[in-house]
């Protein structure tokens, strides 16, 4: 399918690189963008090739300034609604994508573009890289999941003072707090990302997957039905070749090969 406003590649095996493509407007997010961000991810859903994905945005300016406000201005209440209802079906294609998803920000990542990447499974920033969640400075507020997710990543405190007081914070102070993972050179940003995808896409594709879905569940279920989630996923990871490799090689002092199966 061609899209405009969003890239797909695979620059590396079993490794895809997802590219938000409207650097004139320092990658916002109109309809027609997000509709086509919804449709990658849910392909990719289907693709059982892809085992990591790395999601940047072009240029060097911006990862995400959320939705074009320009756009938003021309709509009344009903036609405000019904584009949300596209951006959620975005924001949950990224969320529900069965293989992690690594967000390599550059630059500004703001509002729902800030969401975008709370959305993925980590952060991955450049040293020019800004992070804020304005909404409440525009009459509204985020609608995207960081009410949901920022307090489980940085706590309650710091997501309420991003959340109440519509700040930006520098990277330093995102990787302080929690919310970025690791911070490199602008330039090295892309290769470093597609480093830690190429590691996660070398381990079994069959257990990653069920770590992720173990992870996720702690978000919504309690301490004891966590558990037990986590059991049920472990316990589909033992008939499988995979496990079987993985200890195999181990033995036989080897790099392992997992098939998914």
């Amino acid at each position: 399918m061609e899209r405009t406003h969003v890239r797909l590649e695979w620059p590396l095996p079993h490794v895809a690189r997802v590219e938000l493509h409207r650097p004139e407007r320092l990658n916002s997010f109109n309809t027609t963008m997000a509709e086509e961000v919804a449709g990658c991810f849910e392909e990719l859903h289907r693709k059982e090739e892809v085992r990591a994905i790395v999601l940047h945005g072009a240029g060097d300016r911006a990862f995400c300034t959320g939705a074009d406000l320009k756009e938003r201005a021309t709509l009344d209440e009903r036609a405000w609604f019904a584009q949300h209802h596209v951006f959620q079906r975005m924001f949950r294609a990224i969320a529900e994508t069965p293989v992690p998803v690594i967000a390599a920000v550059r630059g500004y990542c703001l509002a729902g573009g800030f969401e975008i990447a709370l959305n993925c499974d980590f952060i991955v920033a450049a040293t020019d890289a800004r992070f804020g969640l304005p909404e409440v400075t525009r009459g509204i507020m985020p609608g995207g999941g960081a009410t949901q997710i920022l307090p489980r990543i940085v706590g309650e405190a710091w997501a309420n003072r991003l959340i109440m007081t519509g700040e930006t914070i520098d990277v330093h102070t995102a990787q302080r707090i929690g919310l970025v993972t690791e911070v490199v050179d602008p330039e090295r940003l892309l290769s470093r990302a597609l480093e830690l995808a190429e590691t996660i896409a070398a381990n079994a594709p069959i257990a990653v997957r069920q770590v992720k879905q173990a992870i996720r569940a702690t978000r919504s279920l309690g301490w004891e039905e966590g558990r037990r989630r986590e059991l049920d996923l472990y316990a589909a990871c033992v008939p499988t070749d995979d496990r079987r490799e993985g200890v195999r090689s181990f033995v036989e002092k080897r790099k392992p090969v997992f098939r998914g199966r």
